[in-house]
């Protein structure tokens, strides 16, 4: 049967495949191979959960020692009565927050910080010497003083306080409409050096098309929280093989959308023929892999983060199955957009990511792959630590949490600002300067990752503007 091309493009798009690179558009990208190859021996695998809306740092990362914190409920003393009004009582109560004993304590001069009852996993972690956390993380483009800021001597990140713009900064280093994200061009120097027999398995998003994947090499695999997408009609049909008009239904429709039968001299019609023949047989390999391995050790929560997470964790269960030894994994939720309501919304976000890290990181263990996932969260912003009465507002610098055996634990890197206000980070309101830069942030994930100088120069271009005695010890590399 001979479709035309129109109907090509017609069945292209009803398919809902996840997604197979276009052997013509991959062709002519070849041309993007490094000089110098990753290192690739062994299993790793980066994990980027992505916290949608900004998550308020103030309120992840509270001040502990007395002085500190009494400054800080001061400040923050209409947030603080809404969670005095909650059932069960505040859980920003002081005498109710996890202390951190960070082995740099001598670092802070006495001011000493906690975490709130709701991410006692993610606190047990950091105690264990299985998390770091570092601090004041945002978009740079080179290093910047207050003074910098207020006389604009120097560059800044464009669209600051947009939460579109600060997601595609914090993913791909420029602002909405970027085409490359430090993501996808690690995965480049993973698929530049034959890390994997799939290419397309090894950088995979939970989260819809995210830019933080895209390369020039590498475009993200989707998947939903049940695996790869299947073309319901097919899979029905193929319950029918058993009996020759079934099978005949069933290869018809399949050659159908594997569109074998297209011939036409059409470089874009040929291109959507090779992305759906190719796509038809990708998701049957990962639904396959994923499918005949067995069920995971532990139950993963029925929210929107546990159940990406568990497509992660099943992904990475079947990584000898797909022939993967780099893999990049992008997952998302939120809103942490709390202008309002904070008191009610961000204890169950904090729960929802708590729970998820935690039994993440308990299924690498029963994997035995500890050392070889690493975990970190990212967000569009953090917010100001003054408050609007019963929420907060867009800021800049954030606190993110890097979770792993590979991570150097137990270690606050970067600063936690005092809880204060005219401080030379505040840039007003308690919006806080970032003093690591992202690029920062993400060097030592992509050294550990594998990746040479020369392509952590290329997928993270601001990070010459650093000095190299600025970059985070975060990670142990072998």
């Amino acid at each position: 049967m001979i479709t035309s091309r129109r109907n090509l493009l017609r069945f292209a798009g009803a398919s809902s495949l996840s997604l197979a690179t276009s052997t013509g558009l991959t062709t002519a990208l070849s041309a993007f191979q490094r000089a110098e190859a990753a290192d690739v021996t062994g299993y790793k695998a980066l994990v980027c959960v992505f916290l949608y809306g900004g998550m308020d740092c103030h309120d992840t990362v509270l001040p502990y020692d007395q002085t500190s914190y009494d400054r800080y409920a001061e400040i923050r003393s209409s947030l603080m009565s809404f969670y005095d009004a909650m059932p069960g009582g505040s859980t920003r109560a002081r005498n109710r927050l996890l202390p951190l004993t960070p082995t740099n304590a001598a670092d802070f001069g006495g001011r000493q910080f906690a975490l709130p009852e709701e991410l006692s996993g993610i606190h047990s972690l950091f105690e264990s010497g299985r998390a770091a956390i570092v601090g004041n993380v945002g978009p740079l483009v080179e290093p910047l003083t207050k003074q910098d800021v207020e006389s604009g001597g120097k560059r800044l990140p464009k669209r600051l306080f947009s939460h579109n713009d600060q997601q595609s900064t914090w993913m791909a280093n420029q602002p909405e409409g970027a085409q490359f994200g430090w993501g996808g061009s690690f995965s480049d120097a993973a698929i530049s050096s034959s890390a994997n027999a799939n290419d397309i398995f090894t950088a995979i998003s939970t989260s819809g098309n995210s830019v933080f994947l895209s390369g020039s090499r590498t475009q993200p695999y989707q998947l939903s929280p049940s695996g790869a997408a299947e073309i319901e009609l097919l899979r029905r049909l193929s319950d029918l093989q058993d009996t020759p008009e079934g099978n005949e239904a069933y290869q018809t429709l399949r050659r159908l959308f594997q569109a074998g039968a297209y011939n036409e001299n059409n470089l874009i019609g040929q291109d959507v023929a090779a992305i759906m023949g190719s796509s038809l047989t990708v998701n049957e390999t990962y639904n396959q892999a994923t499918q005949n391995a067995p069920e995971l050790p532990l139950p993963f929560g029925e929210d929107q983060l546990g159940q990406q997470l568990a497509a992660v964790a099943r992904t990475i269960q079947s990584r000898d199955a797909l022939g993967m030894r780099r893999q990049v994994f992008f997952v998302g939720f939120g809103s942490f957009d709390t202008h309002s309501g904070q008191a009610t919304e961000i204890p169950a976000l904090h729960r929802t990511l708590d729970s998820g890290i935690s039994t993440f990181m308990q299924t690498m263990d029963a994997f035995g792959l500890g050392d070889s996932v690493t975990m970190f969260t990212a967000s569009d912003f953090g917010r100001t630590l003054a408050i609007n009465g019963d929420g907060t507002d867009h800021g800049w610098g954030g606190h993110h949490f890097v979770v792993g055996d590979a991570v150097q634990g137990q270690t606050i890197f970067g600063n936690i600002p005092p809880a204060d206000f005219d401080h030379e980070w505040d840039v007003g309101s308690g919006r806080l300067l970032p003093q690591v830069s992202v690029s920062q942030f993400a060097e030592p994930l992509g050294r550990w990752f594998g990746l040479s100088d020369a392509e952590l120069g290329l997928a993270l271009p601001d990070l010459q503007n650093f000095s190299p005695e600025s970059r985070l010890s975060l990670l142990r590399i072998v």
